[in-house]
């Protein structure tokens, strides 16, 4: 029970969350129109969304009164270069202009002739984006590649491939002109001004001129004065607590003290508030959220070394900033000069951008690290998605992040070491290392091995960098090295504390092997017990190179069919297969056409119908029956898992269409209000394997969580817990997937719950209570 110190310290710490989220909200936006990108901002988004149908529909409009012949202000010009820009585009890009420039800081932004011009120019870039696209795909997909990376905001990428093509012999542009851009533009943001009322011309007297500028109406203000309140009610940042969170309950809300913290944090995320769940799944939530933490002082000092000389570890990526370079004296007259300094600053601060934008979660975790550094441990609020899985509601802190930022996490409560404790921290050094897919006496033998490692990066892991880095997981295997060589090596702490992480093997398959009841496959992805970890992934590449192209069949192994074998449980479609295997293809220099990767997606899908019948086999029963059920009529799925919690899956067709702009990348478009009433039939055919899937990986975790009594976290298919505790978790585990799946017929129970006209495919080989003697079930 928290003391009221505690209490009122948690509660001092959430205004601070308050206080913090609302300066990053105005800040964000003060920054965002600051850079004339007002667009961006929470109100410019919001207001965009409801403003684009208006303006579409104005553009489709005036583009049926040309085709009917009829005459009006700028018809010659919407007709000559809006002809290759559909009306979206064009409304999209007016809209963002149209708020980038009445909303920013600099003072001229706003005169209807900067307005005006500005729009006309990004329809003219986009369309000659287009056109280079049309006539010279390969060349320009080639300077996207090489240098649009590199720059930053659109008018660099435009300048730097005007400047390229213009370096070739192509077909170029031809440029419109400024008058004519002004005359588009002005009719775009008349159409913009007339459909919604939200801003108007301003004629100003400023000594013998009076200039026209476009103002937001009191209309306008009024909304965006009323979306960002709205946004100020969800703005407070999500921290660890420093005492308990309040449990759960199908009548209260659980987590933080505070309601104004907690605003946007339902119990079960996506899903129907007014469901009542189970026992066991709230019981489960509240259990999860009682585990304690502190932060690991080895690793957090490691970390502020590294961030203070700007090394790069992993996922670890502090901000390291190219010095720009000095003018040279004779800038003012010497041309070549001048160039020259122009390229080289821009290069320097186009790498600034980047390495900014890519050190900003490692920032933002340093920042939490300062906050909860002196405090003695603290705790995660954690929720429930809508298919049971559980997520924490903190963003850093928590097991559920990268590398380094679980490497920065031991449990609070320590365990004194015992011999089992020795092994388990020993298969965490070596797996964290490289050893994911060794036996067991591999990895422990490995550890005997790499005394002289382990220790070397224990006691100096910034002179011994090189000897960690380079590790599969090097942030997590550094944490494990240092808890080893006290614990075991140097003995004199006799205590441990550090998360042991042990992982499902092909998570998909082993639920759907367990579903089938099918034996082959389930030996495959070490549900039945074996003397070495089975690879799945290889024998699929086995079976399939055979039927691979001749200059794919050397490069066929694990590593090229590893991703698409995973992802099919999960209803991976071929066209995401053709990118796993030419990412795969490709990190081993091999470049494959068109055909050939075809042929081999077509071989490896075969394959795993041959290898893994029974998954494939319940995939397609799957497809079918949900196909069934929505052309009866039913216009959501709705099935209770065997921990008790029930899962609604309710998908209606979006009522967006997504356009994608060669400049301002994709833009969703709304063409209504509100959800569309027509069912995503195809949605709920390729969402529903999945789905079931993680309903049931996440309640096989609901019931081994609570009858597990040691601290416990969780990352969806993997269990992370004290190496003291890990053997008993490890058999909770199994025994509770033998228990869901030996106990029960849980596909024939789907079945019935959705209404399925057929049975499901049941092959029954498969004996789930041989799992409980499976050591690499989970490993």
């Amino acid at each position: 029970m928290a003391t009221k110190a505690e209490i009122q310290a948690q509660v001092d710490l959430e205004r601070e969350q308050i206080r913090q989220g609302l300066k990053r909200l105005h800040d964000n936006t003060y920054k965002l129109q600051e850079k004339s990108y007002a667009s961006a901002t929470v109100y410019g988004v919001t207001s965009i969304e409801q403003l684009l149908p208006l303006v579409v529909t104005r553009i489709e409009n005036t583009n049926r009164r040309i085709k009917e012949g009829k005459t009006g202000y700028a018809f010659k010009e919407i007709k000559q270069h809006l002809a290759d820009l559909e009306p979206e585009g064009a409304a999209a890009i007016a809209c963002k202009i149209t708020f980038d420039k009445v909303f920013s800081h600099k003072k001229s932004a706003s005169l209807v002739p900067n307005i005006t011009d500005a729009i006309g120019q990004a329809i003219e870039n986009e369309c000659m984006m287009r056109h280079y696209e049309k006539h010279v795909p390969g060349l320009l997909h080639t300077l996207k590649e090489n240098y649009f990376h590199r720059a930053i905001g659109t008018q660099q990428k435009v300048k730097v491939i005007t400047t390229l093509m213009n370096r070739h012999d192509v077909n170029h542009w031809k440029c419109w002109g400024r008058a004519n851009r002004v005359i588009l533009g002005t009719w775009l943001i008349d159409c913009i001004c007339e459909e919604s009322g939200w801003f108007l011309r301003d004629v100003r007297r400023q000594g013998n001129k009076t200039p026209q500028y476009i103002i937001p109406s009191p209309e306008f203000l009024k909304i965006k004065d009323e979306v960002m309140a709205t946004a100020e009610l969800f703005s407070p940042i999500a921290w660890p607590m420093l005492i308990e969170p309040n449990d759960w309950s199908n009548e209260r809300q659980g987590g933080y003290l505070l309601n104004e913290v907690m605003r946007g944090y339902p119990m079960v995320r996506r899903g129907d508030r007014t469901r009542i769940q189970g026992e066991t799944p709230i019981a489960f939530l509240n259990r999860i959220q009682k585990v304690a933490f502190t932060l690991n002082t080895f690793v957090v000092d490691v970390a502020e070394t590294l961030m203070e000389r700007r090394y790069e570890v992993g996922k670890f990526i502090p901000v390291c900033e190219m010095p720009m370079p000095p003018k040279p004296a004779d800038i003012d007259d010497n041309r070549d000069s001048e160039m020259s300094y122009r390229r080289a600053a821009a290069e320097a601060y186009n790498y600034n951008a980047q390495q900014f934008k890519r050190s900003c979660r490692t920032r933002m975790t340093m920042n939490a690290v300062k906050v909860f550094k002196d405090k003695e441990k603290f705790f995660n609020p954690w929720s429930l998605d809508y298919r049971g899985r559980a997520y924490p509601i903190p963003t850093f802190l928590t097991p559920q992040d990268t590398d380094f930022g679980k490497s920065l996490l031991k449990f609070h409560e320590q365990s004194f070491m015992t011999p089992d404790a020795q092994g388990w921290l020993a298969f965490q050094c070596a797996t964290t290392y490289g050893g994911s897919k060794d036996t067991m006496k591999e990895r422990q033998d490995w550890v005997v091995n790499n005394l002289d490692l382990i220790t070397r990066v224990a006691t100096d892991p910034i002179g011994n960098l090189c000897d960690w880095e380079k590790a599969d997981e090097p942030w997590l295997f550094l944490a494990s090295c240092e808890e080893y060589f006290h614990t075991c090596i140097s003995c004199d702490r006799n205590y441990t504390n550090l998360p042991v992480a042990v992982d499902a093997t092909c998570s998909g398959l082993q639920i759907l092997s367990g579903l089938a009841r099918d034996a082959s496959t389930a030996k495959l992805v070490n549900v039945l017990p074996s003397d070495e970890p089975q690879d799945a992934y290889k024998v699929v590449a086995e079976q399939a190179k055979p039927n691979v192209p001749e200059c794919i069949k050397p490069h066929m192994d694990r590593k090229t069919t590893k991703k698409t074998v995973m992802t099919v449980p999960y209803n991976a479609k071929p066209f995401s297969n053709r990118g796993y295997i030419r990412e795969a293809l490709l990190e081993k220099g091999v470049e494959v056409d068109k055909e050939d990767l075809t042929a081999t997606v077509k071989a490896v899908r075969d394959a795993m119908n041959v290898i893994v019948p029974g998954p494939m086999k319940v995939m397609a029963w799957i497809e079918s029956e949900v196909a069934k059920a929505i052309d009866r009529g039913c216009d959501h799925l709705k099935w209770c898992t065997p921990s008790g919690f029930v899962v609604v899956q309710k998908l209606m067709k979006p009522e967006c269409q997504t356009l994608k702009l060669k400049l301002l990348g994709d833009c969703k478009i709304k063409v209504a209000i509100g959800e569309s009433a027509e069912v995503d039939k195809q949605h709920h055919k390729n969402a529903t394997s999945p789905n079931l899937i993680h309903s049931l990986d996440a309640s096989l975790l609901h019931l081994s969580a609570l009858r597990f009594s040691a601290p416990i976290a969780l990352i969806h298919d993997s269990v992370l817990c004290r190496a003291t505790d890990m053997s008993v978790l490890s058999d909770i585990v199994r025994e509770t997937y033998m228990h869901l799946f030996a106990e029960q017929d849980y596909l024939t129970s789907f079945a019935q719950q959705i209404g399925a006209e057929t049975e499901p495919p049941i092959i029954g080989t498969l004996k789930p209570e041989s799992v409980i003697y499976s050591t690499y079930f989970f490993c």
